[in-house]
Parts: C-alpha cells; structure tokens; sequence
C-alpha cells in the first residue's frame, strides 16, 4: 500500500488573502512585542520567526512555553485563515501542543498547514522548530488546532 500523499494544493477563496493576512497579522500586538514576523504566506500554510530573547524565558533560561505556544497558535490561524471567504476571519477554538524539546536555540520558527480546511471549522497541524548556528532545526514544540470562521465584524 503506498503512503498518501502530503496535502493538496488548495485554492483561496479570497484573491487578496496574502494581503488579508499580513494586514491582520500587523494587528497582532502580542506578536510584535516579542519580536515575531511572518515570513511566510501560501494558500494553507504560513511560517512566523521568532528570536531568542532573554525577556521570554522561564527560569531554566529556555523560551517560555507559552511564548513557543503563541507563535504556532498564530501560525495555525493564519494557515486556516489563508483559505476563508473574504469577509470571514478566524478564531482557534481548540488546540494541544506537546512541548518536545527545550525551546534553546537563536531563532524558532513555527510552521503550520491546513490539514482540513471546512466551511465553519478548520483542522491544522504546527511545529516549532529551533535554530542555532551549527546545528540543524531541531523540533521543540507540536500543535494540533481547531479554527472556527466567522463573518468579520
């Protein structure tokens, strides 16, 4: 039996969803304060970055749990968020992450895609990976998230 293949390509629903998203993402006070960009928008799938910052660690000197949380939570929601109607905009209603490895390195890098994009809820999958100088990324942090779309406000 052969293995599926990996997610399709999917078509927006909204032309200007690259557009849509970097818009709200720039909305995103929590994003900004700790140093977070997105660095990647397609159909499905959105990448953020993040530096190590000495200001986000917990006591053991690794990026906060919470803080690795916040960026892939983001990242699953713009991923979903890349596949609404115009007019529609996204909320997780659901998510569990596994915190894999310490979050240590220069630089964490959030991925995630659509694994089901529905008419009122999406399903979507994120990873965190770390990067330092010398070493290849290294897998810190899962998540699998629930969206629900709405009409705007």
């Amino acid at each position: 039996m052969s293995s599926p293949k990996h997610v399709h390509h999917v078509e927006p629903k909204d032309p200007d969803f690259e557009q849509k998203v970097r818009e709200s993402f720039s909305r995103q006070t929590l994003m900004t304060t700790i140093g977070a960009t997105m660095t990647r928008v397609e159909p499905g799938t959105v990448e953020i970055r993040m530096p190590y910052d000495a200001s986000l660690t917990q006591q053991n000197g690794f990026i906060h749990g919470g803080i690795i949380t916040s960026i892939v939570d983001s990242a699953c929601g713009y991923a979903a968020f890349t596949l609404t109607p115009p007019n529609h905009d996204v909320l997780a209603v659901e998510f569990k992450v596994n915190l894999i490895n310490p979050a240590r390195g220069e630089e964490f890098v959030a991925t995630a895609h659509v694994l089901k994009a529905g008419k009122n809820l999406s399903f979507c999958e994120g990873k965190v990976f770390a990067i330092s100088e010398g070493h290849g990324p290294k897998l810190i942090a899962a998540m699998l998230s629930t969206i629900m779309s709405r009409m705007s406000d």
